[in-house]
């Protein structure tokens, strides 16, 4: 699963990567927990625009359309890729609102006889990376409200020792493939969903202080 992740890059690198203009001011976050606001990137509704995309804050816990009440969103952080299309709530996202969610790592905790010891797990080259994820947005409420999930699937080599799941981290053109809804075919979506390279990610221990998410800074992500 997903559970924490940290998104501190400046805003450059992510125009840098993802060829994305991005107006929104953002502080660096090191403790980004469910409930909060993330930063996502999804098609842009223009279609003027062609094939163009743009951020987005969103919550994250994704709120479907149908429901009466927005704490659902608690239970809604992670979908499993083996089902994300066929799971009544995340089911009409995959065919029309599929967005990536940016980071520059996340925690897994591993069980050990003295507790779950926390993880940092990062690219090895220390660029940021899209999550693939789905968003709605919920009118049910005095205003509307944009949530988000992350697509979760099964854990590489390199983190099997720490977790039996992992988000689905998407290269950018695939991450540009997978916001394409215009482009819909469950097959070729499906099989972008799978286990990021066994050699592109590292991982480290970090202090225990990363439990509390009251606690962010760039002192929960060093080697402990």
């Amino acid at each position: 699963m997903c559970g924490r992740f940290a998104f501190y890059s400046p805003r450059e690198a992510v125009t840098e990567l993802f060829n994305v203009e991005f107006p929104l001011e953002l502080e660096p976050r090191f403790n980004i927990s469910p409930t909060q606001y993330v930063v996502a990137l999804r098609q842009l509704e223009n279609e003027n625009q062609g094939l163009a995309f743009e951020p987005a804050l969103m919550r994250w816990g994704l709120i479907p359309s149908w429901s009466k009440d927005p704490r659902i969103g608690s239970r809604m952080i992670n979908a499993r890729a083996e089902t994300v299309d066929k799971k009544p709530a995340f089911r009409s996202a995959f065919k029309r609102r599929r967005c990536v969610v940016l980071a520059d790592g996340f925690f897994e905790w591993r069980r050990t006889v003295d507790g779950k010891i926390p993880y940092f797990i990062s690219m090895k080259n220390q660029q940021p990376f899209a999550m693939a994820g789905l968003w709605e947005r919920w009118n049910a409420g005095e205003s509307p409200i944009e949530s988000c999930t992350i697509v979760t699937t099964a854990a590489n080599r390199t983190l099997a020792a720490l977790h039996d799941r992992m988000p689905v981290i998407l290269p950018a053109e695939q991450a540009r493939r997978w916001m394409d809804v215009e482009n819909y075919s469950r097959g070729a979506l499906r099989s972008l969903l799978l286990p990021a390279n066994d050699d592109g990610l590292q991982y480290w221990e970090v202090s225990r202080s990363v439990n509390n998410s009251r606690n962010d800074g760039p002192e929960l992500i060093k080697a402990s």
